[in-house]
């Protein structure tokens, strides 16, 4: 009796293991505007309806969301398998090992700006996948002038030289560093020069007077 109670114990340990094991190696990464169905079995009055799209959850501008009984949650840079296991873990406090499915109902977007030495300079809305590569492959790619080793990040339309980062995005594409393949938010902005001898200072006032007028035209058209 002891050694199937052992069995039954270990076998439970293991299934557990393996349903948090790890993460699909492309999960997606949320974003703001992303609309979530979130199922919570055996409690239908906190999980989505199938037949009500209102009963989606949405992500907020500021990247959070919130949820019945755990209150807000901070769903900044998660991919949804991370995602699901936070609120897994949150909702543990209330419910007695709460089983949560997470789908996607319809990815939010994010802007961002793109100009300099690229085909086509201008702002891009950016779904599934919002990274460096991304928006430049939404620009037509980069130029022969562009100096790869030297394309400045400028931070959330941020007119501070702080804002600001350098990345190498041919060390990506030689040698798959993934840390020059930096994730964008809302109103990002790549710069891509092939003047290295362009202050900090100067990219960052190009970039503002550029982006500025971008959301003002944009603003007249959306009225």
């Amino acid at each position: 009796m002891k050694k199937l109670l052992l069995a039954a114990m270990l076998g439970a340990v293991l299934t557990f293991s393996n349903l948090t094991a790890a993460a699909p190696a492309n999960d997606y990464i949320m974003t703001p505007g992303d609309q979530l169905q979130i199922y919570v079995l055996g409690h239908p009055d906190i999980s989505s309806t199938r037949a009500n799209s209102d009963s989606s959850y949405t992500v907020r501008p500021d990247g959070k969301l919130n949820f019945p009984l755990v209150g807000e949650i901070d769903v900044n840079g998660l991919t949804v398998f991370e995602f699901t296991n936070l609120l897994t873990k949150e909702l543990s406090e209330y419910i007695i090992n709460p089983h949560i499915t997470v789908n996607v109902a319809k990815l939010g977007t994010t802007r961002v700006f793109v100009m300099g030495e690229v085909s086509k300079q201008g702002m891009y809305e950016l779904s599934k996948s919002h990274r460096v590569m991304d928006a430049l492959g939404a620009a037509g790619g980069f130029t022969q002038k562009a100096a790869k080793k030297s394309i400045y990040l400028v931070r959330n339309r941020g007119t501070a030289e702080e804002n600001v980062q350098k990345v190498n995005i041919l060390s990506y594409m030689k040698k798959g560093d993934m840390s020059q393949n930096l994730i964008l938010q809302e109103g990002d902005c790549l710069f891509l020069t092939s003047n290295h001898k362009l202050t900090l200072a100067d990219i960052v006032l190009s970039v503002s007077r550029i982006v500025d007028t971008w959301y003002d035209v944009d603003t007249i058209r959306r009225r």
